[in-house]
């Protein structure tokens, strides 16, 4: 260990505990302590000495190396109060004081002790205080000023020669300047430590900046950037000079620059705010697919308060009194949190939704499984009692037949479910083969007719006989007819009419079925097609159903990969439209299935022609167009 390191460990155990913690205040209080302790010690040590070779001290000599004490009790006040500045306006006092004893008994201001009231400022500097250096200032000029003035008076001695007085103006000159310089140089020291620390806190806190992921941004109270850290180049994808001043403001987006603009305006008020926005990146993560904005959140705070209000009450201080400043400001990127509370969002919309489907199923199912099971019940139990009941043949054969037609009215929801429930889970099968549609689709009209009669309603047909034979899922294509022919019917009043109109156009079959009847609301248009949905409320249904058929004609035209839209207006009426193609390709097949299907479509033509004409020899039951 060397002797300065044993020198410095002693000084820092003088130290002031609030001198320990902060390296410039820590090495300020060393350079006020170490020289005065040191040269101290070293004038007392050579005190001796000069009685030796002197001998018998005069009282000047006595009072100079009597002020040899005040720097010990200077740095005895430094360690105990921990005062800095306090004890550099007291060793300015003590270095007057021995100058202006010296110089009052040896000529006045033309003593050569006069000249260290230079040196009592320039000590001062070293507080790093524009009071303390203001007061040694005054002071020195003060001092100068009484010597002057008792000199011009006539009130000091003046029996010192010629020669002693040049000797001690050369002493007091070469013992001033020599200190000045050990002043210059502890100046040197001091600013080397501060630069040096500064440097190391610089380079900490870039550190800090350039690994943290978090954005550290400052702010003018308009939004111009004046520093953002360089983690906002991998959050961006743009480098730091490109958003300086407003550059991060333009890639804000729009709707979000006024919440923006606002929270910055708050915290340089001196509020704490905090602010979700999106920004726009250079190129979009390939982690999140094509994303152009990114949502970040943002927390700004005021830099620091005005210096003269900073001690005011700001709760009953009006804001206009407060000085705007700067804004500091931590931003992070907080679009995975974003996405998972839309899906989130999605995921309480889709229980909603399914919460909802669940009632509605409810709601119709009571109503639709209920009903046929009485009858069967109840009807059942009649025969069963047909003794008792004195029962007939006639009577036995009604109530058998209200069994049967309950029991397929219940087969009907069943299956209804079931198609429904297989569309859903994808397992619902297309049997594609060749058919022709406007056989499938008189055969529809014709089941319904009697239906349409009995409720007084004109049904419609208006099919080409030259309907181009398509392949498909004949089943399903009559499914498709019967569930819009049927509901048609059913939402149509007495007196109404069902147009059922077939068309080629292009690749496609359009099927369109229109009514006159009670119309859908414009709200309830959007929710058609869903599960057990029908519209109006179910304390106001007119009509038997489960609200399954549209939902599943929905299903089975998108499995055909067809299209299918709804126009109504309520009171007016209602056409759904549907389009079919005239080959119909599974997803995964190729081109050359796609060729057989039709070479067997035209194998088959003839045939098919033939059974289209026998069932057109048959009574028709549907009114024909013109």
């Amino acid at each position: 260990m060397t002797v300065l390191s044993i020198i410095r460990d002693c000084l820092d155990a003088l130290l002031h505990p609030s001198a320990r913690y902060d390296a410039l205040t820590r090495a300020r209080h060393r350079a006020f302590m170490a020289p005065r302790l040191l040269g101290s010690l070293a004038a007392f040590a050579a005190f001796p000495v000069y009685l030796a070779m002197r001998g018998a001290p005069s009282a000047i000599e006595v009072a100079a190396f009597a002020w040899l004490i005040a720097p010990i009790l200077l740095s005895w006040f430094l360690s105990r109060t921990g005062r800095y500045e306090g004890a550099h306006v007291l060793s300015s006092l003590a270095l007057a004081g021995l100058i202006m004893a010296i110089a009052a008994t040896t000529g006045g201001i033309e003593s050569f002790a006069a000249i260290w009231l230079v040196v009592v400022p320039l000590e001062a500097a070293l507080s790093a205080s524009r009071r303390v250096a203001a007061f040694a200032s005054l002071l020195a000029l003060s001092c100068a000023g009484i010597l002057i003035l008792v000199s011009q008076l006539g009130w000091l001695p003046g029996d010192t020669s010629a020669a002693e007085r040049g000797v001690l103006m050369a002493f007091g000159v070469a013992s001033a300047t020599l200190y000045a310089a050990g002043l210059a140089f502890g100046a040197e020291s001091l600013a080397r430590t501060s630069v040096a620390l500064l440097s190391r806190e610089e380079d900490r806190y870039r550190l800090l900046a350039r690994n943290m992921s978090d954005v550290i941004s400052r702010h003018q109270r308009n939004g111009a950037v004046q520093f953002i850290s360089p983690a906002v180049e991998s959050m961006l994808g743009l480098p730091v000079a490109r958003l300086l001043g407003h550059g991060l403001f333009d890639r804000v987006h729009v709707a979000d620059r006024p919440a923006y603009l606002t929270a910055l305006s708050d915290a340089a008020r001196g509020d704490v705010r905090s602010v979700e926005f999106r920004l726009r990146q250079e190129k979009a993560a390939p982690e999140r697919g094509q994303v152009d904005f990114i949502w970040v959140e943002m927390r700004c705070r005021p830099l620091e308060l005005d210096p003269g209000r900073k001690n005011l009450d700001r709760q009953n201080l009006d804001r206009k009194f407060v000085g705007e400043v700067d804004v500091v400001a931590v931003m992070r990127d907080v679009t995975d949190r974003k996405l998972g509370e839309q899906a989130l969002d999605q995921a309480r919309s889709a229980a909603e939704s399914a919460d909802a489907a669940k009632t509605r199923f409810l709601a119709t199912m009571s109503h639709e499984l209920r009903t046929p099971l009485n009858a069967i019940i109840g009807f059942s139990e009649m025969i069963a009692q047909e003794q008792t009941l004195m029962l007939g043949a006639a009577q036995r054969k009604e109530y058998a037949q209200l069994i049967n037609d309950s029991g397929q009215h219940l087969l009907s929801v069943v299956n209804g479910i079931l198609d429904m429930s297989k569309m859903e889970s994808g397992n619902f099968e297309i049997a594609s083969e060749p058919f022709a549609p406007r056989a499938s689709l008189m055969h529809c009209c014709n089941l319904l007719a009697l239906k349409a009669r009995e409720n007084g309603i004109d049904l419609i047909t208006d099919a080409p006989q030259d309907l181009p034979v398509m392949t498909g899922d004949p089943r399903a294509f009559k499914q498709i007819v019967l569930n819009l022919v049927a509901n048609a019917i059913k939402f149509t009043e007495r007196g109404g009419q069902v147009t059922v109109n077939a068309a080629v156009s292009g690749s496609q079959l359009t099927l369109r079925v229109s009514d006159t009847g009670v119309g859908i609301a414009p709200d309830d248009l959007k929710r058609i097609g869903a599960p057990f949905f029908q519209a109006g409320k179910t304390y106001q249904r007119r009509h038997e159903g489960t609200g399954l058929g549209l939902s599943i004609v929905k299903n089975l035209v998108a499995l055909h990969l067809g299209e299918l839209t709804v126009q109504s207006r309520l009171g007016e009426g209602t056409a759904v439209t549907v389009r079919l193609p005239l080959v119909y390709t599974p997803p995964e097949a190729k081109t050359p299935d796609r060729k057989a299907a039709e070479n067997k479509i035209a194998t088959l033509t003839p045939v098919l022609r033939q059974e289209q004409d026998q069932l057109q020899d048959q009574p028709a039951l549907v009114k024909k167009s013109a």
